[in-house]
């Protein structure tokens, strides 16, 4: 391999929250390609590299300006907010990779929304889970509904990414009714917006409350399986300690909402 190409995940943004492999891989490197808002987030500590940026929705000229920068002989890097491989650009890359056969390509991984988000709540994912877009721009609606109802039916803790947009506002209420219909209305949920970032606000609801609740493209959603309760404002799913297993009180009662 003559290049390689480094697609970094960098977490929510802040750099408490990336992997000391992902600060070492943008110390290394040349130029770091990214969408404007990731490249802002990097802050000062790599204003000193060269920054290159597409607007949303430039995913493939993005990933291809990263295989020109690295056949220019640069140590190039692609960020991506979370875990460049969950929802991220990295199976692009590969996809785009087959016409660069001397380029090699290293996935670092970051510090995702659901488990990031999750920390904040408390421990919502603490057993089986599945995780979800809303987005609707690369799956179509009645597949994503598909995968709820068996998400529901099967019990899985559930984090919603993309729950909202200018042209999506009402898909998380639309999720919401289709898990009513399989998931009793006082299901515990939570939502966390801005994770690690300025103006980060977590709060719990029910999912009857939820479905009427106000979200933004920043805000991820956790919905609990059949054992998560409520436990002093925090959003916990049982793992099946026996200790867990001899609580006494419904689900989502103890200091309920």
């Amino acid at each position: 391999m003559e290049h390689k190409i480094y697609i970094v995940g960098m977490g929510p943004g802040r750099e408490g929250l990336m992997t000391g492999d992902a600060l070492e891989a943008l110390e290394q490197s040349d130029v770091i390609i990214g969408y404007t808002v990731y490249l802002d987030l990097l802050g000062e500590r790599f204003r000193g590299k060269e920054l290159l940026s597409t607007p949303m929705r430039q995913e493939e000229e993005r990933c291809r300006m990263c295989f020109e920068e690295a056949e220019k002989g640069k140590q190039a890097a692609l960020v991506c907010s979370g875990d460049a491989g969950i929802y991220g650009m990295a199976s692009l890359m590969y996809e785009i990779g087959k016409a660069y056969p001397e380029t090699e390509l290293v996935v670092i991984p970051g510090i995702t929304a659901a488990s990031s988000g999750a920390a904040l709540l408390g421990a919502p994912l603490n057993h089986d889970f599945c995780v979800v877009s809303l987005s609707d721009l690369l799956t179509p609606w009645d597949k994503i509904e598909k995968r709820l109802k068996a998400a529901a039916e099967g019990d899985f803790a559930i984090v919603l990414y993309n729950p909202s947009s200018r042209k999506r506002k009402d898909y998380l209420a639309r999720a919401c009714d289709i898990l009513l219909g399989r998931i009793e209305p006082g299901r515990p949920c939570g939502t966390v917006e801005n994770i690690g970032r300025e103006g980060t606000e977590s709060s719990v609801c029910t999912l009857q409350e939820l479905r009427d609740k106000e979200v933004n493209m920043f805000t991820t959603v956790f919905i609990g399986n059949s054992t998560s309760e409520i436990v002093d404002g925090k959003l916990i799913t049982k793992r099946g300690y026996p200790s867990e297993r001899a609580a006494k009180g419904p689900a989502g009662s103890r200091n309920g909402i």
